[in-house]
């Protein structure tokens, strides 16, 4: 992804907060050594709330080869942007997780925080780079970065620490398959069939709701992520996490991956070229009410057809992290919110709002 300096500590846009951690994960030259604590005996973690499956030892393919974890972890690390839902979910609470943006209660979010009960988990931070030192610290048995934007030189570094899951071969630093993150979370836990229903439950559940709304079949949509930044909209190009529309019968903006820098990664879509994102239903992730009158006021927005007309949502802060995380925990509170205001962007009825 495109570089940009690191000195912004929360970036206005998701592309921002992803370029940046992808700048700055400098990698200490230290060599980690003794922290492994996958032969250690630990305690039960008092806040699982389910027991494994699948059979231990368990092996994890990954885009950086195998790893092997030999029984079931209890002190399971977080690096990544959003793996803690995954876990949640399962039943497994991790001891760390890692802030992305929105500075969440110990980065969980309102879908999961049921999830977290009385939970305290320790919060890492990547702005100056993966903290290897408290990740050693916390002895973790396990380390999760399926979503982190690891190199092969940080997942090395993280092995010496503990047992490390990373992303499938071919993932990207991120944007990664949600269903595919989730089998290796789960795989990871000895979770496996726990993790193919989360899966199925989630594409059951969009498959449900396209069918009681038949009209959005084959419309246009659009999906523009925050307000401007450095003088472009980033959105979305088909295939790029926008499985949360088309899974619902929308058929993404054709061409704009033309307008990515490289392929994987959002369009830069300038003021003058605002009217390539046109289409029948545009959401903007806004977040509050002023980035809706920056986003209004950023080139020929406030006259394209779908504002014009009522058929633009400009989604709150939860709804936008939802659509970002894209978990299958965060996308069955994306159905429950956002369904409801693209019925009002298809009937015309779309407020300029953030509450919808």
């Amino acid at each position: 992804m495109n570089t940009i300096s690191p000195s912004r500590a929360r970036p206005t846009s998701l592309a921002g907060r992803l370029l940046t951690l992808t700048a700055i994960i400098g990698l200490s030259g230290a060599v980690l050594t003794g922290c492994s604590t996958s032969a250690e005996a630990v305690a039960d973690n008092p806040n699982y709330t389910t027991e494994p499956s699948d059979s231990f030892p368990v092996t994890v393919e990954h885009q950086f080869g195998e790893t092997v974890i030999p029984s079931e972890p209890q002190r399971v690390v977080v690096v990544g942007l959003t793996e803690q839902d995954i876990l949640l979910e399962l039943g497994v609470t991790p001891i760390a997780t890692t802030e992305w943006y929105g500075e969440q209660p110990y980065a969980v979010w309102p879908w999961a925080t049921d999830l977290l009960g009385d939970a305290k988990p320790t919060v890492l931070d990547q702005t100056d780079g993966l903290e290897f030192e408290k990740i050693a610290s916390l002895k973790p048995d396990l380390i999760v970065g399926t979503n982190a934007g690891l190199t092969e030189d940080a997942y090395k570094k993280l092995a010496t620490i503990a047992p490390t899951v990373t992303g499938v071969e071919g993932s990207g630093l991120y944007f990664s398959d949600w269903q595919d993150q989730t089998r290796q979370v789960s795989k990871a836990m000895g979770r496996s069939a726990e993790g193919e229903a989360l899966i199925d439950g989630v594409e059951s559940a969009y498959a449900e709701a396209a069918a009681a709304h038949p009209e959005f079949a084959g419309l246009t949509a659009s999906f523009s992520q925050g307000v401007p930044y450095d003088g472009n909209i980033y959105v979305y190009p088909d295939g790029l996490n926008t499985d949360f529309l088309t899974d619902l019968g929308f058929v993404m903006t054709p061409g704009l991956e033309k307008y990515a820098p490289e392929e994987g990664q959002q369009a830069l879509i300038s003021p003058e070229n605002m009217s390539l994102i046109d289409a029948d239903v545009i959401v903007f992730a806004t977040e509050s009410d002023d980035g809706v009158n920056e986003i209004l006021d950023f080139g020929t927005t406030s006259s394209l057809s779908a504002v014009t007309g009522g058929h633009a949502v400009f989604s709150n802060p939860e709804l936008s992290g939802a659509i970002y995380f894209l978990t299958p925990l965060s996308q069955k509170y994306v159905l429950e919110k956002l369904v409801p205001r693209l019925v009002d962007a298809v009937n015309g009825t779309a407020p300029q709002s953030v509450e919808g």
